[in-house]
C-alpha cells in the first residue's frame, strides 16, 4: 500500500474532481491523504480516507497563496509519503519544493491553464508570476495529466511535456437521491439550472436578465463565489430576483437532488483567456447524466462534447433576449420524457472509470520511479 498524499488550495466541499481522483485511488489500495485548506465557515465531509483542512488567516491574493504553500511545504516536509499529487499551479510551489527536498515523486493535475484564468487578466505582475513558476516548474514535471487535449496540448508545445489527458467525467452510477428532493422550484414552472462558481466570465450576467422573457421559469444558481453579491443585486434591478434562486454553494453529494429536477442546463463562458476558451466543464456530463439539455458556448472542447452527442445548442451570443429564444426552443425540443431519456443514454458512452485508468497509471508509474 502506497502513501499518496494529494493538495489542493480550497476546502474540499464542491471539488468533484478532486473526489473523484482521491476515490480512485482509494479503491485501488492506496492510503490517500487530502489536504486543502478552510477559510470561514464551510461545511465538513466526510470521506473514506483522511482528510486534513488547514485554517487559513488569508482569505485570498497573495498573501493567502504565500501562507498555503508554505504551510502545505512544512507538512509535507514531515509527513510519510510514497507519492505526492498536487492539484493546480497554486499549489505547485510547496509541492515541487518538498518533492525535491524528500526525494518524492511528484504527480501533477492541472485543472486548467491557470496563468490564463479570468480572475488574472488586466493583473500584469500576478499573471507574470504564475507564468515564471510555470516556466521553471513544468519542464521538470514527469508524471502529469490535465482535463482536456487542448490543454496538453498548448503545455506540449510550450514546454515539451507530455500530459495525459483525464477529463471530469462523472461517475455513471445510479446516483443516491434523497427521499425528498429540494423544491426551489413552484409547480408549473421550468427550471433552467446554474451549477458552479459564480465568478467573473460564467455568463450569469447574461443569463439573469433572460428571465425577463421567461415568465414560466426559475433560474436556479448553485453556487458561491466573487460575484454573489452583484448577482443578486443585478436581479432585483432587473426585475426577475421572484425567479432567480440562490442556493449558495451545494456539496457535491447533494448537487444531484437539484440537477434531477432541472430542464435546462447553462454552460455559458465569456472568452475570458485561454483557459476557459479551452475548457470542458464538468457540469456538461452531470446534464448529460440525467437527461438535461445544455445551452453551452461555442468553445473548442465543448464543442466536441456537445455536437457529439447532440446534448444541447451552442451559441456564441451575450445576448439576454436572444439566450431567452434559444431556452425556449430547447424547453419545445427536450421537454419531452423520450428527449431526456435520448440524452441519458447518451451518457453511457462516458464514465469516470476510464478516466481514472490515467490517473492510476500516472500515479504507478511515478511510484515505480521512486
Amino acid at each position: 500500500m502506497a502513501r499518496v498524499v494529494v493538495s489542493v488550495t480550497n476546502d474540499l466541499v464542491g471539488d468533484r474532481r478532486v473526489a473523484k481522483v482521491c476515490a480512485s485511488l482509494h479503491s485501488a489500495g492506496h492510503d490517500v491523504l487530502l489536504l486543502g485548506c478552510i477559510k470561514g465557515r464551510t461545511a465538513g465531509i466526510e470521506r473514506p480516507y483522511r482528510v486534513r483542512r488547514m485554517k487559513m488567516l488569508a482569505r485570498k491574493g497573495f498573501l493567502f497563496y504565500m501562507e498555503f504553500n508554505v504551510r502545505l511545504f512544512f507538512i509535507l516536509l514531515f509527513t510519510r509519503k510514497d507519492a505526492l499529487l498536487c492539484n493546480d499551479t497554486d499549489a505547485l510551489a510547496a509541492n515541487y519544493a518538498a518533492s525535491v527536498v524528500c526525494r518524492c515523486p511528484l504527480v501533477f493535475d492541472a485543472h486548467e491553464l491557470f496563468p490564463e484564468v479570468p480572475e488574472l487578466v488586466g493583473r500584469r505582475f500576478v499573471k507574470w508570476f504564475w507564468t515564471r513558476l510555470e516556466d521553471f516548474i513544468f519542464p521538470r514535471l514527469r508524471h502529469c495529466y490535465t482535463v482536456c487535449q487542448s490543454i496538453a496540448d498548448y503545455y506540449a508545445e510550450r514546454y515539451g511535456i507530455r500530459m495525459g489527458v483525464v477529463r471530469n467525467i462523472p461517475v455513471m452510477s445510479a446516483p443516491r437521491l434523497p427521499a425528498r428532493l429540494p423544491g426551489p422550484v413552484p409547480e408549473g414552472k421550468r427550471m433552467i439550472l446554474y451549477q458552479g462558481a459564480v465568478n467573473v466570465g460564467r455568463g450569469l450576467e447574461w443569463a439573469i436578465p433572460a428571465m425577463r422573457w421567461l415568465d414560466d421559469c426559475v433560474l436556479v444558481i448553485c453556487g458561491n463565489g466573487d460575484l454573489l453579491e452583484e448577482m443578486q443585486a443585478l436581479a432585483v434591478s432587473e426585475g426577475v430576483a421572484g425567479r432567480v434562486v440562490f442556493t449558495g454553494r451545494i456539496p457535491a453529494e447533494e448537487l444531484d437532488a437539484y440537477t434531477v429536477q432541472a430542464d435546462v442546463g447553462l454552460v455559458l463562458l465569456d472568452n475570458l483567456g485561454l483557459s476557459y476558451y479551452y475548457s470542458l466543464p464538468n457540469r456538461i456530463f452531470d446534464f448529460m447524466k440525467f437527461g438535461v439539455p445544455v445551452l453551452a458556448t461555442d468553445f473548442p472542447e465543448i464543442r466536441r462534447v456537445v455536437d457529439g452527442c447532440r446534448s444541447g445548442i451552442l451559441t456564441s451570443t451575450h445576448s439576454p433576449e436572444e439566450i431567452a429564444r434559444l431556452i425556449r426552443e430547447m424547453l419545445a425540443e427536450w421537454g419531452t420524457p423520450a428527449a431526456k431519456e435520448r440524452l441519458r443514454s447518451q451518457a453511457s458512452r462516458f464514465d469516470w472509470r476510464e478516466e481514472a485508468k490515467v490517473v492510476l497509471a500516472t500515479v504507478d508509474d511515478a511510484l515505480k520511479q521512486k
